[in-house]
Order: structure tokens, then C-alpha cells, then sequence
């Protein structure tokens, strides 16, 4: 097995900004998670790289690896532009079936499949997908000699394929934004060389998914989701083929500046994990932007139907330190908020509100401000109703980003943190009326790079 090289040795995790229990690149630019895939006890998470500077550009693969989803040591670079172009966003898969005839040896072949951006290159070229693999657990790639594997379609920048098993045809799927039609084509392989498509489904735009969850954890109840980077999404049926949505508006789960997200391909558990891009400009820093924490997507009866919920990964209780406030029970108002003393600059926040006669509730530490308004059932801008007269959230606090799972995920909400610095008090109060805090419970959360 190749060597791990860490491609930036004189940097460490200690900047102000650096999130510490998100992922981040040591160094310049981090854009769209690409090939997520799990492969013999380590997840692997490439991105959107630029090895050259701070800024979008210059576009390539990096790559990290993790044993737990939490703790990740960023590895050598995995794909480098050549004259096709620069490798923009993507997918990756584990041929166990070695179905491409790549694999050589004991180890099963990952096969990443990315976009060329061929306008990038002179003389410039159409934008169109290839392959590449590997035989070293993602280490070292070897681009396929009959690249592209399938050429432009729509005429402009056709990009991002998702690919994974379909195991009731035996074949693969491909789900691919077509650019200048705005929709999702659907592609299917019997050896990831050859693609035909098979159906499309508009309107969406880039970096595309599409999987299968059971409905309230009944595998007999299954619907299959379809998505796209803003995180709309339709829920419905899939033959292999095609995609048939069951409603006529897209729903979406998520607000604020996160995007492009994409799911672990051979999750072990059988969980479908999520990550996303958390667009977080890191000013005077040696890295720019970084990723979300990773969720676990699920199907829900609600009210409204079948909706898509995203809750943090069960392995967050690797995390936890010390309990520091822990409240029920506390009439809020305007004249009468909740103040309480806090130490540290990451944290996890469990917070129960009983509504009552208030128009609106808050939670407020530093320059943040997180708002349930009671009339407009809305949390900051993504809507929620409450349960019983009640709204539960789950904050997740981190040097330079909060997130908040709102109604055990029924919202998501991501939003950068600009001044990070020390926590020392959280208050919560209600405007226009009196509302309970049922509980508020803040836990301390450890580093993953101390």
C-alpha cells in the first residue's frame, strides 16, 4: 500500500478560525465533497481542491480518510488535471463485482468518476465524464486510457455524476447534471465504460443524488429520494431507469449557506450519511471554506406527509465532554431571558421551548442569533411547526460555524460564524409574550485535532 503523504507538513489545526470537529483542508481552497465512498474500515472524503492557492481554481481532487467520520488526515492529492481538462465534482464507487476489469490482485478496484472541465484547458473542450481507478484503497488513481466515458451531451457544461449499484438490475446508475437542458439525466452501466441514458428529470441544478431510505425505519416501506446542491428534493419512485416523483413541488430540508452535499456510497452500517460544502470564507487564514458535519438522512411521517430529516451522526458522543449548563423549567420573556455562564468555543446545545403566548424566541451568544418566530413558524428562514406547542433544537457550535437541527431534523441549518472567539454566556429570551424553556442543557465538546 502506498505511503500516506501529508501534502502540507508545516501546517497544523491551531488557527483562530479552523473548525475543530469539521473537517477543513490544511491548506487553500475546499469546495464540493466528491466520491464519497467506505472501503475496508475507512471512509473517504474527497473534495474540491485547489493545491495552488486560496481561491476557486485551479480545480483537482484532494483527499482525506477516516476511521470514524470525525477524526480525518488529509492525504496526497488523488486526481490532477491533464489536457482534458481540470477534474471538477464527482463520485466513487468499490467494484466488487470487477465488473470494469480493473481490479488486480486482492484489493477491489475504486473507480472514481469526475467531470473533465475542458474549458479550463488550451485548446478548450467540452465539458465530459471520465473514469479513473485505484488499487491501493484510493492512494494512488490511474486514469482510464479510454477516457471520456461519455462525451458532452447538452453542449455546455454537463458535470457531477453520482454513480452506485442498482442491485435489482445488476447494473450501475449514473445520475449526471445536464447543463444546458437544466436536468438530472439518468445513465445506466454494466461496466462503468459504457453509459446509456435512460431517462431525465428537471428541474435541478448540479452535483446531483439519488437513493433509497426506508420510511420510520420500515425496510417493507421504502421511497426513493432525488436531489440536488440547494438540497430540494423529491421523493419517489426508481425502476433502475427512471425516477417518478409521487408530488409536484419539491420539498427542501435545509437553509443557509451549505451546498452540493453527497452521501457515502457502502456506508457499513447501512446508514445514508450526508456531507456538504459550509461556505465559510476564512479570512487571513492558510484555508478557505470547509465541509458540514456529517448527518444521517431518514424518511419521516409527518403532518405533511413523508418529508426528509437530518439528524448529526450517533458518533457526536465521541465528542462530549462536560455538561456546564443544565436548566428546566424557566419562564422566559423580555424582561426575564435566561442567562447563563459558559466557557469554550465548541459546543453542542440541547434546547426545548414551550412557545406559549410569545411571537418570538431566540438564543443569542457573541454576534449569533438563532430565532423561532411563533407566527410565521419559522426558524431563522427555514419553516417549522411546533409539536404540542413546542420546538426542540439540537445546536452544534464550532469556531466558525453553527448548525441547527431543529424538530429532531425536520429542519437543518447551517450558518458561518465571522468574529469566532470565546463563548462566555448564552441567553435566551421571548418577545411579545412569556414562553418556557423546558430545557437547555450545554455541553462541551472536544477538538479532533487535539
Amino acid at each position: 500500500m502506498t505511503k500516506d503523504i501529508d501534502p502540507y507538513p508545516e501546517l497544523g489545526y491551531d488557527q483562530p478560525m479552523r473548525p475543530q470537529f469539521h473537517f477543513s483542508s490544511k491548506k487553500n481552497w475546499l469546495n464540493d465533497p466528491n466520491g464519497l465512498v467506505w472501503y475496508e474500515g475507512e471512509y473517504h472524503l474527497f473534495f474540491q481542491h485547489n493545491p495552488e492557492g486560496w481561491a476557486w481554481g485551479n480545480m483537482t481532487w484532494g483527499h482525506a480518510v477516516s476511521e470514524d467520520l470525525l477524526h480525518w488526515k488529509q492525504v496526497q492529492q488523488a486526481i490532477l488535471p491533464d489536457e482534458l481538462g481540470t477534474i471538477f465534482s464527482g463520485s466513487a464507487v468499490v467494484d466488487h463485482n470487477n465488473t470494469a476489469g480493473f481490479q488486480d490482485g486482492d484489493e477491489k478496484a475504486m473507480v472514481a468518476v469526475y467531470t473533465y472541465a475542458g474549458e479550463s484547458v488550451e485548446p478548450k473542450k467540452p465539458f465530459t465524464q471520465a473514469i479513473a481507478y485505484s488499487s491501493d484503497r484510493g492512494r494512488t488513481f490511474t486514469k482510464y486510457d479510454g477516457n471520456p466515458v461519455i462525451d458532452n451531451i447538452s453542449g455546455t457544461s454537463d458535470r457531477d455524476p453520482k454513480v452506485f449499484w442498482y442491485e435489482p438490475g445488476g447494473h450501475w446508475v449514473m445520475v449526471l447534471y445536464l447543463d444546458a437542458y437544466d436536468t438530472l439525466g439518468i445513465f445506466s452501466s454494466g461496466n462503468l465504460k459504457e453509459w446509456k441514458l435512460e431517462s431525465q428529470i428537471g428541474k435541478f441544478h448540479e452535483c446531483p443524488e439519488l437513493f433509497e431510505l426506508p420510511v420510520d425505519s420500515d425496510s417493507g416501506n421504502t421511497r426513493w429520494v432525488i436531489y440536488g446542491a440547494n438540497y430540494e428534493y423529491f421523493i419517489g419512485s426508481f425502476d433502475g431507469k427512471t425516477f417518478t416523483p409521487e408530488h409536484e413541488e419539491k420539498y427542501a430540508y435545509r437553509c443557509g449557506p451549505a451546498y452540493a452535499s453527497q452521501t457515502w456510497n457502502d456506508e457499513p452500517r447501512g446508514r445514508r450519511v450526508q456531507i456538504g460544502w459550509g461556505q465559510v470564507e476564512m479570512k487571513d487564514m492558510p484555508f478557505n471554506q470547509m465541509m458540514t458535519f456529517p448527518v444521517e438522512l431518514s424518511l419521516k411521517t409527518t403532518e405533511d406527509g413523508v418529508r426528509l430529516f437530518a439528524a448529526p451522526i450517533d458518533e457526536l458522543e465521541k465528542l462530549r465532554d462536560a455538561k456546564q449548563v443544565e436548566k428546566a423549567d424557566v419562564a422566559v420573556s423580555s424582561d426575564a431571558p435566561l442567562a447563563v455562564e459558559t466557557s469554550g468555543d465548541l459546543f453542542e446545545v440541547r434546547l426545548d421551548i414551550e412557545v406559549g403566548s410569545a411571537a418570538k424566541v431566540s438564543l443569542e451568544f457573541n454576534d449569533v442569533k438563532v430565532v423561532y418566530d411563533v407566527k410565521d413558524a419559522k426558524l431563522n428562514d427555514a419553516p417549522l411547526k411546533p409539536i404540542d406547542g413546542v420546538v426542540t433544537m439540537q445546536m452544534l457550535i464550532d469556531r466558525s460555524s453553527i448548525e441547527v437541527f431543529a424538530n429532531a431534523g425536520r429542519a437543518y441549518l447551517f450558518s458561518g460564524i465571522e468574529s469566532p472567539g470565546a463563548v462566555e454566556s448564552m441567553k435566551v429570551t421571548a418577545e411579545g409574550g412569556e414562553a418556557k424553556v423546558a430545557s437547555l442543557v450545554v455541553t462541551s465538546l472536544k477538538s479532533t485535532w487535539s
